[in-house]
């Protein structure tokens, strides 16, 4: 019996989402072509008839994060009714629950660090998912696109900063200190 005619792009779209909470969670290098197929239910053999290489699932995955974190947010914003909603988002973006759940979280702090060492391909995917975020804090935020980079730098390096650290009291302290710094960002 032959496959319903979207059964390919929704098998494409399981190894994209499985792929992206792999390497939210372990980066990219840690991250096997099996393991992500077995986090997809499927086996290794069929990576290849979606996929030309790892690198292009590693793109295709960082655009799918991208949105999903963008609807996250959006999401977040449109719920809580606060006014500024980017004062939502950034409650949101530097909690404990995000900065817990990197499964879940913006690809933009797990992946940086590993993004430089990419391809050209890859690089240039994430540099416009890097813009659209950017587009969607400034659009929200009612700021430039040069504020807007500024906020989201320091949402992500907070971020960042407070999932390294082994002390559970200087992480909140980092999301804290972020949050309050990248509110007095929008204020001027």
């Amino acid at each position: 019996m032959p496959y319903p005619k979207d059964h390919k792009m929704k098998v494409r779209k399981t190894i994209i989402e499985s792929a992206a909470q792999a390497f939210r969670t372990n980066g990219i290098h840690d991250v096997s072509v099996p393991f992500i197929m077995k986090g997809a239910g499927l086996t290794h053999g069929g990576f290849y008839s979606h996929f030309n290489n790892k690198e292009q699932l590693v793109a295709e995955a960082c655009r799918y994060a991208i949105s999903d974190t963008i609807a996250l947010l959006q999401e977040a914003a449109d719920q809580e009714g606060q006014i500024p909603k980017i004062n939502v988002v950034i409650d949101y973006y530097l909690s404990p629950y995000h900065r817990d759940r990197t499964e879940m979280g913006c690809i933009l702090p797990a992946l940086s660090g590993e993004i430089s060492r990419t391809s050209e391909e890859v690089r240039q995917v994430f540099t416009h998912e890097l813009e659209r975020m950017i587009s969607f804090i400034s659009n929200l935020a009612e700021i430039d696109a040069s504020k807007g980079s500024a906020l989201l730098s320091t949402m992500v390096g907070s971020l960042v900063l407070a999932r390294s650290v082994s002390d559970p009291e200087l992480s909140d302290n980092l999301l804290s200190a972020g949050k309050q710094y990248a509110k007095e960002l929008v204020k001027t």
